[in-house]
């Protein structure tokens, strides 16, 4: 099912179970197999359960944490909104190999001046399931990633129902990819 050789973590270090977004620690030289490793978190398969790991704990899997966003060096507030949307499409549900702004999840993301050269970020976003108890999780890692950016003094990030999401939200891109493009 796993094309890569089995991991034994080099470190414990906290997952969340898929779907239900329940948080545990995984113990040192647990043996793990990498299921999924996109926009710097992970995707692994322990004892018939899938888990997501955090960027901030790559090490424990013996590989490098996600590199820091950087701007150029004369940048304009479109660069830092450029920015913002290259790291949401850093952020990926983890169970589906795509990004949430190409599966439609990300409905408004919105820049404002918080003084001093710095921005406030606004997200409005939903889950493929109302029900899916990765939704803290994803929202996290969205703030996390937006916050991360030089300039943002901070991001909210709100999970909104309405309108439910549906496949036709989805890109082009992530229809052909998934095999809904009909």
């Amino acid at each position: 099912m796993y094309d890569r050789e089995p991991v034994n973590l080099k470190r414990a270090c906290e997952a969340a179970m898929i779907p239900a977004g329940t948080r545990v620690i995984i113990p040192e030289g647990t043996e793990v197999n990498l299921a999924q490793s996109l926009g710097g978190s992970f995707t692994v398969y322990v004892d018939g359960n899938l888990l997501r790991i955090a960027g901030k704990d790559a090490d424990a899997l013996g590989l490098e944490p996600p590199p820091v966003p950087t701007l150029p060096e004369n940048h304009t507030d479109k660069d830092v909104e450029k920015l913002v949307w290259e790291q949401l499409k850093t952020c990926y549900d983890p169970e589906i190999p795509i990004n949430i702004v190409d599966l439609g999840l990300v409905y408004e993301c919105a820049l404002s001046d918080a003084g001093e050269g710095k921005k406030h970020v606004q997200v409005k976003m939903t889950l493929t399931s109302p029900g899916c108890g990765m939704g803290n999780i994803l929202s996290a890692d969205v703030q996390q990633k937006i916050e991360s950016v030089p300039l943002v003094k901070d991001a909210h990030v709100e999970l909104v129902f309405d309108p439910p999401w549906n496949r036709e939200m989805m890109s082009d891109e992530a229809k052909l990819q998934t095999g809904m493009y009909y």
